[in-house]
């Protein structure tokens, strides 16, 4: 399975992004999807998920209000559009697959796939 990321970026303060992740190699509608991100120095940290049929949706605290998860199944890509980006939202970005059940969305350990990463950076 294969996890490819891509969208990461330098932006300003305030500014918006959009990630982006296709899957291959498995049956993508099977799967919850989560991205999180790491900042240097820091554990890997919950940013947001969303359940196989994308009908359920979950955001870290700190991404609530400003951050959009979705998926397009006929695409096998799950996406995540940041706005109103922070300094602190710097980190590179991982999308991460896995199969329900076991964990809830939020925990690193429910996933059975990672992408390579990809930077994000906001400057002020």
């Amino acid at each position: 399975v294969q996890l490819q990321a891509s969208g990461g970026g330098s932006v300003q303060a305030g500014g918006s992004l959009t990630l982006s992740c296709t899957v291959s190699g498995e049956t993508f509608s099977t799967l919850k999807m989560g991205w999180f991100r790491q900042s240097p120095g820091k554990e890997r940290e919950f940013a947001a998920a969303i359940n196989w049929s994308g009908a359920s949706t979950y955001y870290a605290d700190s991404a609530k209000g400003r951050f959009t998860i979705s998926r397009d199944n006929a695409k096998a890509s799950v996406y995540l559009q940041m706005n109103n980006l922070k300094l602190e939202d710097t980190a590179v970005y991982y999308c991460a697959a896995g199969f329900s059940g076991g964990y809830f969305y939020d925990a690193p350990q429910g996933y059975t796939y990672y992408g390579q990463g990809t930077q994000v950076t906001v400057s002020s």
